[in-house]
């Protein structure tokens, strides 16, 4: 019960590194998006995986 399996948990980990950090460098550099964008750096740092999904869904506006 005690031992955590590893081979499922690093890439499942790595993967919500790499879209976190993805969702990171495109709310910075998107000049405006749906509702404030330090709203939006909040949830995908603490939204786990949701949060960056929720971003490239409802929080990125077209131009």
């Amino acid at each position: 019960m005690n031992e955590i399996p590893w081979a499922i948990v690093t890439p499942i980990l790595v993967l919500q590194l790499i879209l976190m950090a993805a969702a990171l460098i495109s709310c910075l550099r998107a000049e405006r998006t749906n509702g404030p964008k330090w709203l939006w750096i909040l949830i995908i740092l603490f939204v786990s995986i949701f949060g960056p999904v929720a971003f490239f869904v409802a929080g990125r506006r077209e131009l």
